[in-house]
């Protein structure tokens, strides 16, 4: 095993771990969301800080799962030519579509969104609600976590599509099931 794979398998692993951990946050809204339409129709309480965290646990989730759903294939893309491609052709199509287009993406979006971000950290920005929750500047963090596991998984796309270029690897199409 080369220090390539070890680190194709390292972002894989910590993809992996991200996304399934994050993904509970999915069952946390739909019960928060749950608990807030019941307060407010059956007993009429208001939470702004439930309503709120509802808006956190979304963004959190649907950022962090990026990098486990691209190392899934699971993310959304026209494939009218994609999926009738040969392995080879996949591996050269994910190879350059890394470079050329997800990684050119994630650097203007960690470019644009740092000061964005940096700001947000020296004031502690917290809601305009007084009862909201006052940790806007964490939520805004998580654009950039977004952008690392993203790029991150970029990197472990390059090195597999490239091991199945040389022959070193088999396509997920061609693996073997795992039982």
């Amino acid at each position: 095993m080369t220090a390539l794979d070890r680190i194709a398998g390292w972002i894989d692993a910590l993809n992996e771990g991200v996304g399934r951990t994050v993904s509970w946050l999915a069952l946390f809204m739909v019960l928060v969301q749950f608990i807030v339409v019941l307060q407010r129709y059956v007993f009429g309480i208001g939470s702004i800080f439930m309503q709120e965290s509802i808006v956190y646990m979304h963004g959190t989730l649907f950022m962090l799962v990026a990098g486990y759903t691209l190392l899934h294939n699971s993310h959304v893309r026209v494939d009218v030519f994609y999926r009738t491609m040969k392995p080879q052709a996949k591996a050269w199509v994910d190879l350059l579509g890394t470079i050329f287009l997800l990684w050119p993406v994630c650097y203007l979006i960690f470019s644009v969104s740092l000061p964005y971000v940096e700001a947000s950290w020296a004031v502690r920005e917290g809601s305009r609600e007084t009862s909201g929750i006052q940790g806007v500047y964490l939520l805004k963090s998580v654009i950039l976590g977004f952008v690392v596991l993203l790029a991150l998984q970029g990197l472990s796309t390059i090195i597999h599509a490239m091991r199945i270029l040389s022959g070193a690897e088999k396509p997920v199409e061609e693996a073997s099931p795992i039982l």
